[in-house]
């Protein structure tokens, strides 16, 4: 039995997304730099989990090309790792964390093939455009201790998205399964040259997205 026949004949879909991530950053360290913070002999960025919730709007151009907007609320977290040589036998390590709340609002493409019965499978790019709700641009960190600095990244974003997913038509909503790749152009590091912003000299966002959306 065939659900929501009449789906793709309507211009307008509206629903609700919700969603887990895990994002990080791309990292370039400062070559010059490193060579005046030689002591600093790891850095890492390790991945922290998170989650979306995002509000859905689709203009269906035709059954298999349609036009999303999703304004989404995202709640991010990463950590820096740094590994500092006290002298020849000991070490010292400091974990910075770097959290936000962004406000994204992507524009995608949605490429689907054909229903079959209750499935199609499809495949979405666009861009990207976010503001951090929770910067930390504006704290203090020259008088601070080490404990309490730390690292700050600007307050907007951009980027692309590129993903893919599974559409199932149900009898009451369309339920899709989707994951996604979000990519920052942007170098989103504001340099203090501290102990721990020093050694980067570049930060972009990158975030893995499974989401779970729900369309009427």
């Amino acid at each position: 039995m065939e659900n929501l026949r009449n789906f793709d004949k309507r211009k307008f879909h509206f629903g609700f997304a919700l969603g887990y991530n895990k994002s990080d950053f791309y990292l370039d360290r400062d070559v010059v730099n490193n060579f005046k913070t030689d002591s600093l002999l790891v850095l890492e960025v390790n991945q922290r989990p998170g989650f979306n919730l995002g509000i859905v709007s689709s203009l269906d151009l035709s059954p298999t090309f349609k036009i999303r907007f999703l304004p989404t609320l995202s709640f991010q977290e990463r950590e820096l790792e740094y590994t500092f040589a006290i002298n020849s036998d000991s070490t010292s390590r400091w974990n910075k964390k770097v959290e936000s709340t962004f406000l994204d609002f992507p524009l995608l493409m949605k490429f689907r093939t054909e229903r079959i019965k209750n499935f199609a499978a499809y495949a979405i790019a666009g861009g990207r455009f976010g503001l951090d709700m929770a910067s930390n641009k504006d704290v203090e960190n020259k008088e601070a201790s080490l404990k309490d600095q730390i690292v700050k990244i600007s307050k907007s974003d951009y980027g692309i998205e590129v993903g893919g997913g599974v559409d199932l038509f149900l009898e009451y909503f369309k339920f899709s399964l989707e994951l996604k790749l979000s990519t920052g152009f942007k170098n989103v590091l504001i340099q203090e040259n501290t102990k721990f912003s020093s050694p980067i000299d570049r930060l972009r966002t990158r975030m893995w997205t499974l989401s779970f959306t729900f369309e009427g």
